[in-house]
């Protein structure tokens, strides 16, 4: 038996009565045709069984369709949150995803948002880590760039949607200094990611709680698991007055509790510790972490709808923040009179 021929564009518009420039407006959303039409041409469609070329309407309207997505690390949790959230968000949309990871790496992150527009995609959501001049010429060229979590400070005019990291960290120092915990090291890291911001909200709550910032007390790292752990051990090492640890993020969290497990330091009656990001394993550790949750999942779904749906609103206000919260658990304790 002959295998059947697949329905053009010719058959769809000879079914519905009409021309094929009507059928092409219906299903590229461009142009006019009244409601009664596009039923008419929709049913023709269905009845064929039609599936418009996605590579010839890409042709026509020079672009791709779908959305870029660049992250640092698609194991990281907080970043598979932030992708879980886009592809929920664009599924309901109809788009499909393209995601790359950068690892940190301005340049190959410069070599992945070249690419993505070279593919003509309809806008590109990122972490971004790389330089600001490279995004400024991608937002130029690409019809709409979104920032999801991080900003670049010299890129005012590209929307953002974020975690309230200043609002969390507020709170966590907050709780720590209630405790009756005065030495409080924070284990932070570069300047201008998002534990820049972290480190200014930890010595401003601080200041305005009247407990002086030791120097020696804030230490800064790379991203990365052999800086975490050194910079732990270096601080709990040196400092044997600290009581309490606040991590920026949970590669410093996993840090701090490995050095404390490792130093035979008991938790939370040597030292509380505590840090940014309730990913899984907080809760499995002995005593479970105390943490401040962030939105990934809804950070990213945000920032999909911003891309997608509100072209308008891009950049109205400033940045869109979303709420953390504080999951208190066992890691924190009263201050104790000194470390055995």
């Amino acid at each position: 038996m002959a295998e059947r021929r697949s329905a053009t564009i010719k058959d769809v518009a000879a079914a519905a009565g009409v021309g094929i420039a009507t059928v092409s407006r219906v299903f590229s959303g461009t142009g006019s045709a009244s409601a009664a039409t596009r039923e008419r041409v929709l049913a023709a469609a269905r009845e064929l069984d039609y599936r418009p070329s996605a590579l010839g309407r890409g042709l026509k309207l020079r672009r791709s369709g779908g959305i870029g997505l660049v992250v640092p690390d698609v194991t990281d949790p907080f970043c598979a949150e932030v992708v879980a959230g886009v592809l929920a968000c664009a599924r309901t949309l109809g788009e499909h995803v393209i995601v790359d990871a950068a690892h940190g790496d301005p340049s190959r992150e410069a070599e992945i948002v070249d690419r993505l527009v070279e593919q003509r995609v309809d806008g590109i959501i990122a972490l971004p880590a790389g330089d600001e001049a490279d995004w400024r010429v991608a937002a130029r060229v690409c019809s709409s760039v979104v920032f999801a979590d991080r900003v670049l400070p010299g890129l005012p005019d590209i929307p953002s949607v974020q975690a309230d990291d200043a609002g969390g960290v507020r709170s966590l120092t907050e709780y720590l200094a209630g405790l009756g915990h005065r030495r409080i090291g924070f284990l932070g890291g570069a300047p201008g990611r998002p534990a820049g911001v972290r480190e200014r909200a930890f010595r401003d709550t601080l200041a305005q709680l009247g407990v002086p910032v030791e120097e020696d007390l804030v230490v800064a790292a790379r991203p990365a698991r052999d800086a975490a752990y050194a910079a732990a051990a270096g601080l709990l090492q040196r400092r044997a007055d600290v009581t309490a640890v606040l991590a920026a993020g949970h590669l410093l969290g996993e840090a701090a509790v490995l050095v404390a497990r490792e130093l035979d330091l008991r938790v939370p009656a040597d030292v509380s510790i505590a840090m940014v990001d309730d990913v899984a394993w907080a809760e499995l550790c002995d005593p479970p972490l105390t943490a401040v949750a962030r939105p990934g999942h809804d950070i990213g779904y945000r920032a999909c709808e911003l891309l997608l749906r509100e072209p308008a609103r891009r950049g109205r206000g400033g940045p869109v923040l979303l709420p953390t919260e504080l999951v208190v658990r066992g890691s924190c304790g009263p201050l104790r009179s000194a470390r055995r």
